[in-house]
């Protein structure tokens, strides 16, 4: 088992590490009060929280489409019973063009610039959101079905473009910061979870319940934006995100490198490519550096996304005829939402201790592919309502259980491993870049798992 930063076997590529010290001697500034490790983590936590918020609020969604006229009672009922799938392809597939657009613009417009506007469009698409709760929409069930399809397409672009930016930024940081980041994101949906089981449990009105819950978000928001003005506040981020510090030319930090990639990575011997440069970064020797981890990357969220929520939340206690509130009314909120979120949370905060396997091991790919069994395990299990596969091989509540918790360790861990590992296998001065490529990787696996959930619905 090695850690990260350590030397690896020598079948796998080694991580660039910087040195303790930059190239004038200047000793580096320590992040006081792990004051920048917070605020990666808050901003981790803001970036999947409009994602999440939309998915827990599953009550509240099935009371809006609920209230409809008889003659549009066959496709309300057909909108409540594949409402996941369609927020997954409606929050996935745009994501992937605003990636390619993010990628293209990672040095023409500053990180700043993308960061804030995407932040404040989250926030003015949530005030939307919010002010709807109260308004009347039994007339038009099937407009406000496709009005909130498009404030997702809407929330997720911007957040894609959030998230892909933030990462790219922390990986001009530490380690540590990366990690905060991503455990910050799975912290994200905990949050949203137990804010969502809060509402739930303490308003008689679910108006009442997502009204709160979705102000909730407002404010979250809002301390994103806050949080993100001070970063560059900090002496220890100032240092890391100065584009003015002199970076190694690419054959120092890539030895085996030709000279042939160095010049396709715009390295030169004296000269940052992302201080000299205003250009698109180069592609093919990122794609090429990254494409063993991306593989990793998408198969472990294309996994995930097929599960949850459209299965795992689908999924029915067997005690339901007993009228009990666990089985009725918390079994999907805190076997689902609660319990996968907060079990991919564990797994991310494990990678700040355990790293292994080390980017270039064989028992990688292994572990990812190895989560496939989850498919089947959720099939069997009590999914309602079923056309097709009748047979329900476990038949106890505790089976669900255990298979969403393994799946969101599994997810958070694995998922986490790779995303740290991206951007440090390249030159300092691709890391930003590299980032936008890695979670290209992952929206990508988002995508095509959200467009396969569907066909795996319908298939059950």
């Amino acid at each position: 088992m090695n850690p990260v930063g350590s030397s690896f076997p020598r079948d796998e590529e080694p991580l660039i590490e910087e040195p303790s010290v930059n190239r004038c001697g200047q000793q580096k500034p320590h992040d006081h009060f792990h004051g920048a490790y917070i605020i990666f983590f808050l901003l981790g936590v803001g970036s999947l929280l409009p994602w999440n918020f939309f998915i827990t609020a599953k009550h509240y969604w099935m009371y809006k489409l609920q209230n409809c006229s008889d003659q549009a009672g066959q496709a309300a009922s057909d909108l409540r019973d594949y409402f996941e799938s369609y927020i997954s392809i409606a929050s996935t597939v745009p994501s992937v063009l605003c990636l390619i657009g993010n990628f293209v613009l990672v040095n023409k417009v500053p990180a700043s610039v993308r960061i804030l506007s995407s932040l404040f469009v989250m926030l003015a698409i949530f005030l939307v959101i919010t002010v709807l709760v109260k308004v009347d929409t039994s007339a038009w069930t099937t407009r406000f079905f496709a009005l909130t399809i498009g404030c997702v397409v809407v929330v997720s672009s911007a957040s894609t473009v959030f998230t892909s930016s933030i990462f790219g930024l922390s990986s001009r940081f530490p380690m540590k910061n990366l990690q905060a980041l991503i455990s910050g994101q799975a912290m994200g949906g905990t949050i949203s979870a137990v804010a969502s089981l809060i509402d739930l449990a303490a308003a008689a009105d679910v108006t009442d319940s997502a009204l709160a819950y979705f102000l909730t978000a407002d404010i979250f928001i809002v301390i994103c934006i806050m949080v993100y003005l001070l970063l560059p506040r900090l002496e220890y981020s100032r240092y890391y995100m100065s584009s003015q510090e002199e970076s190694p030319s690419l054959a120092a930090v890539l030895p085996n490198s030709s000279v042939e990639d160095e010049a396709e990575l715009g390295g030169t011997a004296n000269t940052s490519f992302l201080t000299k440069s205003t250009s698109i970064p180069p592609l093919r020797p990122i794609l090429r550096k990254t494409a063993f981890l991306g593989f990793c990357l998408f198969y472990v969220f294309f996994i995930s996304i097929i599960i949850f929520p459209s299965l795992s939340s689908n999924i029915e206690s067997v005690s339901e005829s007993s009228g009990s509130l666990w089985s009725t009314k918390y079994f999907a909120p805190l076997t689902s939402f609660l319990l996968y979120n907060f079990a991919d949370w564990c797994g991310r905060q494990v990678t700040a201790w355990i790293q292994a396997p080390g980017p270039r091991s064989k028992l990688l790919p292994a572990f990812v592919l190895l989560r496939t069994i989850f498919l089947p395990l959720f099939i069997l299990s009590n999914y309602q309502p079923r056309a097709h596969i009748r047979t329900v091989v476990f038949d106890q509540d505790v089976y669900p259980v255990v298979f969403t918790a393994l799946l969101g360790l599994s997810n958070g861990y694995l998922g986490t491993l790779v995303m740290v590992y991206g951007p440090k296998i390249v030159p300092k001065e691709l890391a930003e870049a590299a980032g936008v490529v890695m979670t290209f990787y992952l929206v990508l696996g988002l995508a095509v798992g959200s467009a396969c959930s569907v066909l795996v619905v319908h298939l059950v």
